[in-house]
């Protein structure tokens, strides 16, 4: 763990093997994007539109999330035969003057008081530090505030078709919880 004082070099983050990842600091993104979706699409019986409009999905998220600092994009099919979008996590470290990012407490208060009803905002102990957590049923965040003023590694996780709840919100949990500061 890296002393409070000086900002993580790095993070080291446990994600399943089955997990697609896709580095998003690289040019080749997209090609890897495609790689993904051609892959999930061969043989599922589903129609080049619905396998279009995936990608066109993907493509906009990653297209997005880079606009706001994202570092990698992973992926996971929990049902090939289904035009829903596939499991994600987008992991993005936005930019944020050092010493200027909210503590935690008052970072959870700010997106509390945005977010839509029925949004849970709370502020968790993980083993990386203090963590906004916040809840709704497709989709789990994490803001991992970061040793030595380096504002947030946010963990943007969606499950359009398990949802948060469950198995696949555990697994969720439990990959936030394996984050570790270099």
């Amino acid at each position: 763990m890296t002393a409070t004082g000086s900002p993580p070099s790095d993070y080291r983050l446990l994600v399943p093997r089955d997990w697609f990842r896709i580095d998003l600091t690289r040019e080749r993104w997209r090609g890897q994007l495609k790689t993904f979706v051609d892959k999930e699409f061969a043989g599922s019986g589903s129609s080049p539109q619905v396998a279009r409009g995936i990608w066109a999905t993907l493509r906009n998220t990653a297209e997005n999330g880079l606009a706001h600092g994202a570092l990698e994009f992973y992926l996971r099919t929990e049902s090939p035969d289904d035009a829903t979008p596939p499991a994600s996590l987008l992991i993005s470290w936005p930019p944020v003057p050092r010493g200027l990012a909210p503590t935690p407490d008052e970072l959870a208060d700010t997106l509390g008081r945005r977010a839509a009803p029925g949004t849970e905002v709370d502020v968790v102990d993980l083993p990386s530090g203090r963590t906004v957590r916040v809840r709704t049923e497709t989709n789990l965040d994490f803001h991992l505030h970061m040793p030595g003023g380096a504002g947030y590694l946010h963990l943007a996780f969606s499950t359009p078709l398990s949802g948060t709840q469950g198995p696949m919100g555990n697994l969720c949990e439990a990959m936030a919880h394996s984050v570790r500061w270099l």
